[in-house]
């Protein structure tokens, strides 16, 4: 533990670029006491009203809550929401120079309707078309002349658009060149835009699905992809192997809900994490909790399995909050003793 708490510590020297799908996160609670008499639903009093960065950029939220540098990079419309975003950010210290106004989209919204802790409706307004080349240019040309500034470059893929292979061919030889850490929370359909990253991390579904998308032929461990049945930790094991050797990749941690995480490391080491979570009252946004902490851990020093550790004990705070939350340096270093 005193060895992970140095590491802890080690965090606020570090400087990370999240490029991904930006979307604000918006938040309306209130009380039910009533249905409607229009419809068979609850009729929500509203009574506050809250923001808070999401996609890519809650990402960033995490990276700052550790008192590390952090700069954001992708699109967002030419609208309110923008604003109110690019407002939230501001508050949190992190930097926005790598975002670019798309005047032809609107901002990613989700919006969730909240009666006391439980979550009752969410309403999403995006667009999931690809970026326009020239925005992709203005990205990568950014990330290009910036590259120094950065110990690290998190892929945040909600597939909203701004990831694509265009995109991750030039960014994942530019970091490569650069030696630079490079990982990924990835969007199942796209895994085969990873190649050569240093980490991804699914979680069981997209890691299951991923393997039937890509269908990779593997004649000495076979799964059996034919039905849409839940793999064994047997088939997890074989499907992360797989993706390793597919995708070159240096580690892979898949997350496992409430089984914890496995984390395949190159040479073949696969080892399994219990959960350290006490309670779960909302798991939204612990994948992003899970790589930040891991992407920084690698930075500052840690073995993967170490840095594995400390998102596992990040992601434990995490899902015992409502909402789309993250934890603190000190929190960390608390629940760590």
């Amino acid at each position: 533990m005193k060895h992970l708490k140095e590491i802890i510590n080690r965090f606020n020297k570090i400087k990370v670029l999240v490029i991904g799908d930006l979307i604000l996160d918006e938040y309306i609670w209130g009380k039910v006491e009533r249905i409607s008499p229009e419809a068979p639903v609850p009729v929500l009093w509203a009574n506050r009203k809250t923001y808070i960065p999401g996609g890519a950029a809650n990402v960033a939220n995490n990276i700052r809550s550790f008192d590390a540098q952090v700069t954001l990079a992708g699109v967002i419309g030419r609208d309110k929401n923008a604003e109110i975003l690019k407002s939230e950010l501001k508050k949190k210290k992190i930097s926005s120079r790598g975002i670019f106004v798309e005047k032809e989209r609107y901002t990613t919204v989700k919006t969730r309707i909240i009666a006391g802790h439980q979550q009752i409706v969410r309403v999403d307004w995006e667009h999931t078309e690809p970026l326009p080349q020239e925005s992709t240019h203005k990205i990568f040309n950014f990330i290009k002349d910036n590259i120094d500034d950065f110990d690290a470059i998190i892929i945040e893929d909600y597939g909203k658009g701004v990831i694509n292979t265009q995109l991750l061919e030039s960014l994942i030889l530019l970091a490569q060149a650069h030696k630079k850490v490079i990982t990924v929370d990835p969007k199942e359909d796209h895994f085969q835009y990873y190649r050569g990253v240093t980490a991804i991390t699914p979680n069981r579904k997209e890691l299951e699905n991923a393997v039937r998308n890509l269908k990779i032929k593997d004649n000495k461990n076979k799964l059996k992809l034919d039905s849409d049945r839940l793999f064994t930790d047997k088939d997890i094991d074989t499907a992360g192997y797989q993706i390793m050797e597919y995708l070159g990749l240096e580690s892979l941690l898949v997350t496992l809900g409430e089984q914890g995480m496995k984390l395949f490391e190159k040479g073949g080491r696969a080892t399994h994490i219990p959960t350290v979570a006490q309670e779960v009252f909302d798991v939204s946004g612990a994948g992003d909790t899970v790589i930040s902490t891991f992407t920084l851990g690698l930075c500052s020093g840690a073995k993967r399995l170490e840095a594995a550790h400390i998102a596992n004990y990040a992601a434990g705070i995490v899902v015992g909050k409502v909402g789309t939350a993250v934890t603190t340096r000190k929190e960390l270093l608390e629940r760590l003793g």
